[in-house]
């Protein structure tokens, strides 16, 4: 069976339940690391367990939720191995998977999308890697793993 694993914080927990319910009707196993309730947690500590989880294999993606998207997707890309897009719409969420081999996506529960949220993540799904230039592009993206400038 295919798995994924799922994290949210507090400003996304409707948002994950409705992709966790989505996954399992596409035949996923999701492990849903939460949280499920309206109290306070940070997204960053939330990022780190998501990524954990993935790093420890077996996951043929991940995915992060937070407010808005963007803190808990900066906060997974500073993993090393973590490659999270925070695609705007569905072809961003396409071109995440097939130019940018993106092994996380990230949504907002509190962002007002121009399409819907499980419209991006079929999108990202049903997307493969083109490999190609592409995968030349993705090498260079990890060489600045710990790197400076």
């Amino acid at each position: 069976m295919k798995r994924v694993v799922l994290a949210n914080d507090h400003g996304a927990v409707e948002v994950g339940k409705e992709i966790s319910e989505h996954l399992r009707s596409r035949g996923y196993e999701v492990k849903h690391l939460g949280v499920f309730s309206a109290d306070s947690v940070d997204y960053p500590d939330m990022a780190a367990q998501a990524c954990g989880e993935y790093l420890s294999g077996g996951y043929e993606f991940g995915i992060v939720c937070c407010g808005t998207g963007i803190g808990i997707s900066i906060s997974a890309n500073k993993i090393d191995g973590i490659r999270c897009a925070l695609p705007q719409n569905v072809f961003a969420a396409k071109m995440a998977r097939s130019h940018n081999n993106a092994n996380f996506i990230a949504f907002g529960g509190r962002i007002d999308y121009p399409e819907p949220i499980i419209d991006m993540l079929d999108a990202f799904i049903d997307s493969k890697f083109e490999e190609g230039r592409h995968a030349k592009r993705v090498d260079k993206i990890m060489s600045l793993e710990g790197g400076t400038c």
